[in-house]
């Protein structure tokens, strides 16, 4: 039987990387079927899909270069507020500084005003408790240069207009020498 096998393949001499006719012809329609199959059910629907996911990529891109834009006009939008609120802050503090020193120098004057006030009051309150005490010392004067002049004089000087006199010559007297001792100074 080896020897039939062996006949038989000398007699073909048939390459065996062709196949048959007959496979070749079935091989061929079967691929031609297949082809057909794929070209008209599978492909139309692979490049469906495949235009449907490239749609939804560039929408995709779309939509993330308009939320780019739109973030970016709301970046500056944020930045030109940000600014203006920098501005009107600056703007507030130097009119806040503006009325505190408006008000520091109110109250200066205002101050300035009560010490005048409070010194002038002084000044009448001093000029005032002066006489005060010059009448009163001129009354203790008169009365001890009255008992001093009785008792050198001898008499009594009771008699109140002479008292009056007496005491307001001493003290004219007295005065007369305090102008002159401040004249020569």
């Amino acid at each position: 039987m080896i020897a039939n096998l062996v006949q038989l393949a000398a007699e073909e001499k048939q390459n065996p990387l062709i196949p048959p006719g007959p496979e070749l012809l079935v091989g061929a329609i079967a691929f031609a079927i297949v082809f057909f199959f794929f070209w008209k059910k599978l492909i139309p629907n692979i490049n469906k899909v495949l235009e449907e996911r490239r749609e939804a990529i560039e929408g995709g891109i779309e939509k993330a270069e308009a939320a780019q834009t739109e973030a970016q006009s709301v970046l500056e939008q944020y930045k030109a507020q940000l600014a203006e609120a920098r501005h009107e802050a600056a703007r507030l503090r130097q009119e806040a500084q503006e009325q505190g020193a408006q008000l520091i120098a109110e109250m200066r004057a205002e101050g300035q005003r009560q010490r005048e006030e409070i010194v002038a009051a002084g000044h009448a309150q001093i000029e005032a408790d002066r006489k005060a005490a010059a009448q009163a010392l001129r009354q203790d004067v008169g009365l001890l240069a009255t008992e001093l002049a009785g008792k050198l004089v001898g008499e009594s000087l009771d008699d109140h207009a002479r008292q009056s006199r007496t005491i307001d010559r001493f003290l004219d007297e007295l005065d007369e020498k305090a102008t002159k001792a401040e004249a020569t100074r």
